[in-house]
This record gives structure tokens, C-alpha cells and sequence, in this order.
């Protein structure tokens, strides 16, 4: 009987063996599962991690270029005034004007000159608007009158001059449109 005991129990042994393999095996499968899919979730992270960080090195330089293509855009704003009153000056009339004022008023036309030369050095330019059609993109329109034979919405008259900057407006014109 012991014979027979020994050979049942090396019977259930062997038919154990290979389920507990088996058993091995499902969570050996399921362990390498699980990594192959934290491996795919980490990698995409990754890949969106980096993606990220290029957009943000994308926007931080073209932010660095805005900046520098309109770096002069405040010295620019505060000499328009200053332009604007070398143009009043230089108005005045040359022949009711002794000699004496006759040179200063040459000496602001030089002036008004080297400064329209820096302002086109800097992309700075006149917005050219007269006997154009009135456009309120770069256009104030102050004043309106009725002409004959002037079509309508046409700057008949610029009050003040306007800048643009590059591509960007300094300051809109102030016309004078027609009815």
C-alpha cells in the first residue's frame, strides 16, 4: 500500500507541476503587460514633455523677435511730437521773416530733415493718405465736408500726419474726409 500511496502523491505531483508553471507563467505575462504599458505611458509622456518644450523655446523666441523688431517703438511715438512742431515751424512764412529768423528757420529745416532721415533709417514712414480713400485701420477722421466733384470718403485734407512703424501703426492719421 505504501507503493500505491507514493505512486498517487508522484501522480498529483506531476499534475500539479505544471499547473503551478502555469500559474508562473500568467503572472509572469501579466507583470511583462503591465511594464509594456507603464513603458507606453511613459513614452508618450515623454514625447508630450518634449513637444512642450519646444513650443515654449518656439513662443520664447519669437517673443525675443518681437521684441527686438520693435524696439524703438516708444522713442519713436515720443518723436513724432517733436516732429510735428519742427513742421509748424518750418511753415512760417520765409518772406515776413528778417534775416535773423530766416537762419533759424533754415537751421530747423536741417534739423526736420536729419530727423525724417532717422526716422526712415528705423522703418519709420508717413502714412500716405491724401486724396486717398478714407481707411480707419490708419485713418482718424476729425473733421468731414462736402465738395462737388470730390468722391466720397475721400481725405481731402491731413491735419496731422501719421507713422507706421514697420508693419505695425505708430499713429493714425487725422483727415479731414469728404461728405
Amino acid at each position: 500500500m505504501n507503493e500505491e500511496i507514493k505512486k498517487e502523491i508522484n501522480d498529483e505531483a506531476l499534475k500539479e507541476t505544471p499547473k503551478r508553471e502555469k500559474v508562473k507563467k500568467v503572472k509572469v505575462n501579466k507583470e511583462v503587460e503591465k511594464l509594456k504599458e507603464e513603458n507606453v505611458l511613459l513614452q508618450d509622456k515623454v514625447l508630450r514633455l518634449n513637444a512642450e518644450m519646444q513650443n515654449m523655446r518656439r513662443r520664447y523666441e519669437d517673443e525675443i523677435a518681437k521684441m527686438h523688431k520693435y524696439e524703438g517703438l516708444d522713442l519713436a511715438k515720443n518723436l513724432l511730437g517733436t516732429i510735428d512742431n519742427f513742421e509748424r515751424a518750418i511753415k512760417l512764412d520765409d518772406n515776413d521773416l528778417t534775416d535773423e529768423l530766416s537762419k533759424f528757420l533754415s537751421g530747423f529745416k536741417m534739423i526736420y530733415t536729419n530727423l525724417l532721415n532717422l526716422l526712415d533709417t528705423k522703418e519709420i514712414k508717413v502714412i500716405d493718405c491724401l486724396n486717398k480713400e478714407f481707411d480707419p485701420n490708419f485713418m482718424e477722421a476729425v473733421l468731414t465736408e462736402k465738395i462737388e466733384g470730390v468722391e466720397k470718403n475721400q481725405v481731402i485734407e491731413v491735419l496731422q500726419k501719421g507713422y507706421m512703424y514697420k508693419d505695425k501703426l505708430l499713429r493714425p492719421a487725422m483727415v479731414k474726409v469728404s461728405e
